[in-house]
């Protein structure tokens, strides 16, 4: 004969700890980051390779092994590497609120751990709300 669980025990069970159950202020915080990210790849994607003025070097190929050159370079001007160190020490600032922020501590408080702590931070960054442009929102702009 099986006992049935009391009420207590029942809604015990039903309220489970859920460490993907992210609060509202870490995802805007996780979208800020890949925002930023985003941002930040963009814009220097548009600049020069090396941020000092670089003479390059040439292609190489040796022993059957290639190494790629690199045509000189100018270097970012002053306002560019400014505008870029804006948003780097964003970035950062945004990256280390998401890695600091109390939901953690409270995923260990309930026995999250180890491997299953890093799923929960792993699927932090796609989790509803967090991604910067989702296929929902391509697909309700079409």
């Amino acid at each position: 004969m099986s006992a049935t669980p009391s009420p207590e025990q029942a809604s015990a069970e039903d309220e489970k700890f859920n460490p993907h159950d992210f609060p509202q202020k870490l995802r805007d915080a996780q979208r800020r980051a890949a925002e930023l990210y985003a941002e930040i790849r963009t814009f220097q994607s548009r600049l020069p390779w090396s941020r000092e003025p670089h003479e390059g070097w040439p292609e190489v190929t040796e022993r059957g092994r290639e190494r790629a050159g690199r045509a000189a370079s100018s270097g970012w001007p002053p306002a560019d590497a400014a505008a870029y160190d804006k948003l780097r020490e964003e970035l950062l600032e945004a990256a280390a609120y998401v890695h600091t922020h109390g939901w953690w501590k409270t995923c260990r408080d309930h026995g999250v751990q180890g491997a299953d702590l890093v799923a929960a931070r792993q699927a932090l960054k796609t989790a509803k709300g967090t991604v910067p442009l989702s296929r929902e929102d391509v697909e309700q702009t079409a």
